[in-house]
């Protein structure tokens, strides 16, 4: 009875790792102390980077303000991974280039979304599957029958 007992307790605790959260961590390695070392009208873009590293990445529009995110991620079997924490540190610089603010944001910032169904709405005339495909039959060739230059009036009809 005690190797049946082993092998359904082996079987058992196979099946239930299964099912355990897969935990994953995104983006910028979070040091605290060095964060806080970080220090506005002291230090500029070189001790930033000397300090932190390179930022996850650089705002392309208006102030040059740095960005790092730190993501921790959890996936159960068979789902996706889903944040759970977040961390995102945003730099900013004055003109001559030295820390004019730290901000500390997380969770609160991130947006889920969630598509309206399987296509993209757009403006104007719903076409179905048979117009799309043969929509262009006839229309090719047609204001031009004669070929180059041919025709009535000239290449364009005139």
């Amino acid at each position: 009875m005690t190797m049946r007992t082993a092998v359904l307790g082996l079987i058992l605790a196979g099946g239930l790792s299964a099912c355990a959260s897969i935990k994953d961590h995104r983006g910028y390695i979070v040091d605290q102390a060095l964060l806080d070392s970080v220090a506005p009208g002291l230090d500029n873009q070189a001790t930033v980077e000397r300090t932190l590293g390179r930022p996850t990445f650089v705002s392309q529009y208006g102030q040059k303000d740095w960005y790092y995110v730190s993501t921790n991620t959890r996936q159960v079997a068979f789902g996706r991974a889903r944040a759970h924490e977040q961390l995102m540190v945003k730099i900013s610089f004055d003109a001559q280039g030295k820390v004019a603010a730290v901000e500390r944001s997380g969770m609160e910032k991130v947006v889920k979304l969630n598509p309206d169904g399987d296509k993209t709405p757009t403006l104007g005339r719903e076409r179905t599957f048979f117009e799309d495909l043969f929509g262009n039959i006839g229309t090719v060739g047609a204001a031009g029958m004669g070929g180059q230059g041919g025709g009535p009036g000239g290449p364009n009809g005139s």
